[in-house]
């Protein structure tokens, strides 16, 4: 099999309104001979800054000398990213390999295996074959039901946060969504809880104790970060005992996603690690996640973040309101955008329309996208000067022809998928 082809199978399956449940995974990983169980895990779970705290710890991890398997979702410009070993993606050929392997044993199941679950058996085999030390996995959606649960009681249960986010499949409280995203909780390990009201942090600390007890319960204290100092290509910031630390990762949410990083290297001190502070330090400094608050051009100005839900668009917006604003002095941006239908835009249009002097709405390549012009219309709506555009090339391109007209930085938010198409309109890929 050849690495097109295993693109082309893998990309066959839908996996969109996937089924929940892990009958499938299960039945898969046994044929494959259960490589998950040969594997040690950090498993990670929560609304908002998974793939960032993952890229973090993953970092320390290997700066500490563990050879580190990250499997994260989705990827932004190329699949092999999905899965890393000491921040290599995996080969073309391995990928390709792997893929047969487990098409062999997929295509003899009376009830075929998701997209998703392919791919994170294939993952499991991957880690498994190059004898990682540590995996540190990513939940796809939710937790309770998702293909990554598979796996044994892993070293630390992580939950970087609870917000609204796919209610109609987690539920439509944070409640709800906190009780599905704590089933990767399991006894022995510890557990991590980030950001969250006081309805998810009862389930989760619910969980943990009847799970694992409740003193296996930990929640990060964000009050221990002080003398942060921003900087358009780096974040300067004190952590408790940890002085000075220094983050690409722009954005004020990425010193709530190290701060997490920060507990969780404290609890897997206790739980046996040998991880030097200078690892910490170096493997935060080193981490770079694309398309989250990432700054793309310099002349004029501009950012691209992923943001997609109403928890991330208030990150994005305040980072806007901290790195960008102050440069203006009206304190406004100009802004591309593209939303989903089925996302609370309205909220999240409300949030943006005071920080931009005009947006430029684009509709996202998604059969749930909603159309520019109706885009433009909420933003009109709210006050705030709005056009929309025939496709993305031409919004992004506009809007950074007006950037560099108005002398203003440009913002472009949406999924994390159009990142490529981004980059391409403004001719940087």
């Amino acid at each position: 099999m050849t690495y097109e082809e295993a693109m082309a199978y893998i990309h066959s399956v839908n996996w969109l309104g996937s089924r929940p449940g892990l009958e499938r995974i299960t039945v898969l990983c046994e044929k494959l001979g259960h490589p998950e169980r040969e594997l040690r895990f950090i498993h990670v779970g929560g609304t908002n800054g998974k793939g960032s705290f993952c890229c973090m710890l993953s970092n320390i991890l290997r700066e500490a000398g563990y050879r580190t398997g990250l499997y994260t979702s989705p990827y932004i410009e190329r699949f092999n990213e999905r899965m890393q070993i000491d921040g290599m993606p995996i080969p073309d050929d391995e990928l390709a390999a792997l893929t047969a392997q487990v098409k062999a044993v997929a295509d003899t199941m009376d009830d075929p295996p998701t997209e998703f679950e392919l791919i994170t058996a294939l993952c499991f085999l991957y880690f498994r074959n190059n004898r990682c030390d540590y995996v540190v996995l990513e939940v796809g959606l939710g937790g309770r039901l998702d293909s990554t649960n598979i796996i044994p009681a892993p070293v630390l249960a992580v939950i970087t946060g609870i917000d609204y986010d796919h209610t109609a499949i987690l539920g439509d409280t944070t409640a709800k969504i906190a009780a599905e995203k704590a089933g990767i909780i399991k006894a022995p390990c510890p557990v991590l809880f980030g950001e969250g009201d006081a309805d998810a942090a009862q389930v989760i600390l619910d969980k943990t104790t009847h799970e694992c007890g409740g003193d296996r319960f930990h929640r990060t204290d964000f009050t221990k970060i002080t003398d942060v100092r921003l900087a358009p290509d780096k974040t300067v910031f004190t952590y408790g005992t940890f002085r000075d630390i220094t983050l690409q990762m722009l954005g004020l949410y990425q010193l709530h996603n190290a701060a997490n990083v920060l507990t969780a290297v404290e609890l897997l001190r206790e739980e046996g690690l040998v991880l030097p502070d200078q690892a910490v330090y170096d493997g935060l400094a080193a981490a770079h996640w694309p398309a989250r608050f990432e700054k793309l051009m310099d002349t004029p100005l501009v950012f691209y973040d992923g943001a997609h839900n109403p928890q991330g668009i208030r990150g994005a917006a305040e980072n806007i309101k901290q790195y960008l604003s102050p440069a203006q002095p009206d304190g406004k941006i100009v802004l591309c955008m593209g939303v989903l239908r089925d996302k609370d835009f309205a909220d999240m249009i409300a949030q943006l329309a005071p920080l931009a002097d005009r947006v430029f709405t684009v509709t996202p390549d998604n059969p749930r996208a909603l159309p520019a012009a109706e885009t433009a219309q909420v933003f009109r709506d709210h006050g705030t000067s709005a056009q929309s555009a025939d496709s993305l090339e031409q919004g992004v391109q506009d809007a950074l022809a007006y950037a560099r007209e108005s002398g203003r930085a440009l913002v472009v938010l949406g999924s994390l998928y159009i990142y490529g198409d981004v980059k391409k309109a403004l001719g940087i890929a």
